[in-house]
């Protein structure tokens, strides 16, 4: 039964694996569910970029936690750290140090910029979280989704004791 869906389910994937048992055998297989293989090359294109503030603790360690996830996939997500100085923003479909200060931004593989809910859906996607995403998008809990991120993200310097780094333009990593 789990083999019957595997098959049906990674008709929709993209990407193939490439496998070699003892024998030099070649097997290629769809990569959906098949995370514990270690190599795939994808016809797809492939890179979605997410734009941190490195600065920031929360994001930084859940950007860790996402980079552990993604260590079997590499190339798949491009973790972007805003706060250093050489961000340029036209790298980055024009957003700006100050609009990816304000909410979270991620361009997907199509080159389309996601803000707010939608952008950590897409990068929990690509990281392997799909489920996460799509449960944060759901209609009957996207309202409460929207609305807590907005009051974090509008407090979130504030909250991760930043609030005087940042009075106006970059904000600067305190000196002891």
């Amino acid at each position: 039964m789990l083999s019957q869906m595997r098959a049906c389910l990674t008709r929709f994937s993209g990407c193939v694996t490439w496998t070699f048992n003892s024998k030099a055998a070649i097997r290629v297989t769809p990569t959906l569910f098949t995370r514990h293989l270690p190599r795939t090359f994808c016809s797809e294109s492939v890179g979605v970029k997410v734009l941190y503030d490195g600065l920031c603790p929360v994001c930084v360690t859940e950007i860790q936690f996402l980079q552990f996830l993604q260590r079997n996939r590499p190339g798949k997500v491009d973790f972007v750290d805003i706060s250093l100085s050489g961000y340029n923003a036209e790298k980055y479909k024009d957003v700006s140090y100050e609009m990816a200060m304000e909410e979270m931004h991620v361009i997907d593989e199509k080159d389309e910029v996601h803000r707010g809910i939608p952008a950590f859906a897409v990068m929990y996607s690509a990281v392997g979280l799909g489920w996460l995403g799509s449960l944060m998008m759901w209609s009957p809990v996207r309202p409460f989704m929207d609305k807590s991120y907005a009051i974090f993200a509008r407090n979130r310097l504030k909250w991760t004791g930043r609030g005087g780094e940042c009075p106006k333009g970059r904000c600067e990593k305190k000196t002891p």
